[in-house]
């Protein structure tokens, strides 16, 4: 089965995992056709293992072989088609898309609540399955209030955020 992986946290604050030696690392763990997407610990590779093995023994390895605390999320390809197509909001030109992956539905009501809270109506928020959608004007990704809130600490090891632009090459990458 063809499955996707995205790393949280890596070639930021002295955490440094490149992409050849990520892709060595997936080939060592008898993962298939192990391709990574940009600097931040985008995969794609083929398994019959299950996404939570897969999670369990990639982050057992890249915590061992890079000396860093490793946090992945693994999905099927068909779930990240899924998290792609079912986008909410149509979005200016002005805004940036994002998908925030969550590791249970929990995390999703959590940030959901939370988001509902600071809400300033310059960001767009929806939940999805195991998904929070989100929209925020350019340049404010880092600084908005619901950016503050996903950079802390309590997130690190639960969610990781992607621009949906990447999604969508990855998933046209793999066709």
């Amino acid at each position: 089965m063809r499955m996707v992986m995205f790393l949280r946290g890596i070639n930021v604050g002295g955490v440094r995992v490149p992409m050849d030696a990520l892709r060595i690392l997936l080939q060592e763990a008898g993962l298939i056709e192990a391709k990574t997407w940009l600097q931040t610990g985008n995969a794609m590779f083929s398994s019959g293992k299950t996404a939570a093995n897969l999670k369990k023994d990639i982050e057992k390895r890249l915590t061992e072989r890079f000396d860093y605390e490793a946090f992945a999320h693994v999905l099927s390809l068909d779930e990240l088609k899924n998290i792609v197509a079912s986008y909410p909001f149509r979005t200016p030109k002005e805004m940036h898309r994002y998908a925030i992956l969550c590791s249970s539905a929990a995390v999703v009501n959590e940030l959901m609540t939370a988001a509902s809270e600071l809400f300033d109506n310059t960001e767009r928020i929806a939940a999805g399955d195991k998904v929070v959608y989100w929209e925020a004007p350019k340049g404010t990704t880092t600084s908005s209030p619901f950016g503050k809130l996903l950079a802390k600490a309590r997130y690190k090891e639960i969610t990781t955020t992607r621009n949906l632009n990447t999604l969508e090459k990855m998933i046209s990458d793999a066709v």
